[in-house]
């Protein structure tokens, strides 16, 4: 197997689960809401840190942090360390390259 094909097996099995979508959802929302609230330059990139997505999607912190790290390892999030805080934001460029991927195997 390639490591195209590993990388898109990653971010399959990571998309598959309801939870994980859900999580993408509120991540792309609370991008959206950031910029709109003014988070225009580019050192700003909104972001949401795991308490935000705690209570956007309604599950407790550990059972975020285990859909963050699969996530995170598939690509589709990218995670940030900030002092005690980890900031998540959507890979929007992954996100496509892997829908650009599955058009071309389909």
């Amino acid at each position: 197997m390639s490591s195209g094909e590993a990388r898109l097996d990653r971010a399959l099995h990571a998309i598959a689960d309801p939870t994980r979508r859900r999580i993408l959802h509120a991540l792309k929302d609370g991008e959206a809401e950031a910029r709109a609230a003014g988070a225009k330059a580019p050192a700003l990139q909104p972001c949401l840190c795991a308490g935000d997505i705690e209570e956007r999607v309604r599950l407790s912190q550990p059972t975020i942090s285990h859909h963050m790290a699969i996530l995170t390892k598939a690509g589709l999030v990218e995670a940030t360390k900030k002092g005690q805080w980890r900031w998540y934001r959507r890979n929007d460029k992954a996100i496509r390259a892997m829908v650009k991927t599955l058009r071309g195997e389909l």
